[in-house]
């Protein structure tokens, strides 16, 4: 491993200073002016998480393309198993709740219980509903149906609901409430979000996989997302779905057992959780003191620090998840994780974390503060190109050519795309390559149209998150803070009014910073034209890919469609997500691994 994360290191580091050098030569000329120096820290803060996507997914694409056995390569431990051995480690599944519609909720708990409950382990599993909702209407359905499901049940005493009336540290303060009380009877923990589905054949595998390896703490697979009538679900979830595949495989092959921990939909050993992955209470007030808002990443580096291996299969099939059904609800939920991930400074300085804790710690933060870096980046340039500003400058170079002005500038910016689009491209061509998953995904002409349409998708919605998260991460600074409330999960149209009120700002800084470029550089408009474009077409963007009736045609005609429109696994028919109309089977293999 060591030497894996040796090529890793030089691959990405050098791609870095590559990339820093030649912006660096396109603005040496004449010396390096103030926004000039700024304009250079600020798109080094880009580097990292670009670069590491980039090595991560040609990593995973050579492994899954020229490797028989890419698995056995990067987590050995998901063939160390026998499958049909009985498992004998005893695992609570939780499932903490806030408000949450207990239709979804009873539909995905009953899917995965029935099957365990078929199979020979099913004693082997309890189930725990951890309620913490306030709406009275809300939380009497939820004890309405739990009592009538213990009632039907045949194992009435494998199943348990309890309701706090309070919300104290909020989704973790519920399940470690009830975690002091039980947690000790059992061996393993699984724990789900509200909008979490699992198959039992996978949720058995993992059991079994735990069994065989002692030093294991956190083990997971890929989560994808479930079908969706929003447009903005289904887009999202296609590209995301490609771009993970041959990103988490190649994250695998350097991170090894220090890898991360996504907060659900994972197995736990129960012990070394108990003792070693409570959370810290931060000092100071919020935003960044207080209660840590995004615990996954912390767990897994504190069962790291344990001495236990966390680890993930880069594979699909059983492991499901719900994706926000609109551009704002997207925005929400990334500001939340922006203020977690932003508290991870308070834990550099832990003592015990492995060096590799911290980095992912640090990634962590990078993640959220690479949008206001980004952000930072291009109004610098642009202010510069509006301005002319030259004022002060330092070191400067005498090149023999000049190359302001030049190809230079396409050519870098060129490869940024590409590097930040190649975790997608990736993972379309291992679909392309593949004639099984080409006819999972609907065949060549759906899995090539839905990528061009996503392309665009994302490229309109780059900026406009961008610009979110940096007003955001801005106002953190200045004492702002966000609320940790239920989610909104259903799909809904969402007005031209409402989305209008969400991105005003967007609209006039686009207005601004276009009438300020025509009326001093016009030719500047060339290059802030897509991220301009982004912010003033966010309202429409937001309005038209929240339309539930495109959502439905898309789905009929298998457009952005995924693996389950077309071969629907037994898990998701047993939680009613609906088949489109005129789908055809679809591959086998991926069904299967997900029935």
């Amino acid at each position: 491993m060591k030497i894996r994360r040796a090529i890793f290191a030089t691959l990405t580091g050098g791609t870095m200073l590559a990339a820093l050098a030649a912006l660096a030569l396109l603005l040496a000329p004449g010396g390096f002016s103030l926004v000039e120096t700024l304009m250079l820290g600020a798109f080094a803060v880009t580097l990292p998480w670009t670069v590491i996507g980039f090595w991560n997914a040609v990593i995973g694409f050579v492994l899954n393309t020229f490797f028989t056995d890419p698995l056995k390569m990067v987590c050995p431990v998901a063939h160390a198993y026998d499958p049909k051995a009985a498992v004998r480690g005893r695992t609570l599944i939780a499932m903490p709740v806030h408000n949450e519609d207990p239709d979804r909720v009873f539909r995905h708990l009953k899917a995965l219980v029935h099957g365990l409950e078929r199979g020979p382990d099913g004693n082997k599993f309890d189930i725990a509903l951890l309620s913490d909702s306030t709406d009275p209407a809300i939380y009497l359905e939820e004890q309405r149906r739990f009592a009538a499901w213990r009632e039907d049940s045949p194992h009435p005493d494998r199943l348990f609901y309890r309701r706090r009336t309070d919300n104290t540290g909020k989704k973790m303060g519920n399940l470690w409430e009830h975690l002091d009380r039980v947690g000790r009877d059992y061996d393993y923990l699984l724990v789900l979000d509200a909008d979490s589905l699992m198959s039992a054949s996978l949720v058995g595998r993992l059991a079994r996989i735990m069994d065989r390896n002692p030093d294991l703490g956190i083990l997971q697979t890929l989560a994808v997302g479930l079908p969706s009538d929003s447009p903005f679900t289904r887009l999202f979830q296609f590209g995301m779905r490609h771009g993970m595949r041959s990103f988490t495989m190649g994250s695998a092959w350097w991170q090894g057992d220090d890898g991360p921990y996504w907060g659900h939909n994972a197995v736990l050993r129960m012990r070394p959780f108990l003792e070693h992955c409570r959370l810290p209470e931060l000092p100071g007030k919020a935003p960044f003191g207080g209660q840590i808002l995004s615990h996954d990443q912390v767990e897994a580096v504190m069962m790291r620090r344990a001495g236990y291996a966390v680890r993930v299969i880069p594979e699909e099939g059983g492991s499901y998840e719900e994706n926000p059904p609109t551009l704002p609800d997207f925005i929400t939920r990334e500001t939340r994780w922006c203020q977690g991930n932003l508290q991870y400074k308070a834990l550099l300085t832990l003592p015990g974390l492995r060096n590799m804790g911290r980095l992912q710690l640090v990634l962590a933060m990078l993640m959220y503060l690479s949008p206001l870096a980004w952000m930072s980046f291009v109004l610098l340039g642009l202010a510069m190109g509006v301005t002319r500003m030259d004022g002060p400058t330092v070191g400067a170079v005498s090149l023999p050519w000049d190359l302001r002005g030049t190809a230079a500038g396409y050519w870098l910016l060129a490869a940024m795309l590409f590097m930040a689009f190649a975790p997608k491209i990736m993972g379309v061509l291992d679909v392309l390559l593949r004639p099984q998953r080409r006819q999972a995904y609907g065949g060549t002409p759906r899995v090539l149209s839905g990528f061009v349409v996503e392309l665009i998708f994302s490229t309109l919605m780059a900026p406009i998150v961008a610009l979110s998260l940096s007003i955001f991460a801005i106002g953190l600074f200045f004492g702002r803070s966000i609320s940790w409330g239920a989610q909104n999960r259903s799909d809904y149209a969402m007005s031209w009014v409402d989305a209008a009120s969400h991105f005003r700002i967007h609209f006039a800084l686009a207005v601004l910073v276009t009438a300020a470029i025509a009326a001093t550089q016009p030719t500047l408009l060339y290059w802030a034209a897509p991220i301009l474009a982004g912010w003033f077409l966010a309202t429409p963007f937001t309005v038209a890919t929240s339309r539930l009736e495109a959502g439905r045609w898309m789905r009929r005609w298998g457009f952005a469609a995924l693996p389950e429109e077309f071969g629907r696994p037994v898990t998701l028919i047993r939680a009613g997500v609906r088949k489109p109309k005129g789908a055809r089977a679809a591959n086998p293999e991926i069904v299967q691994q997900a029935a």
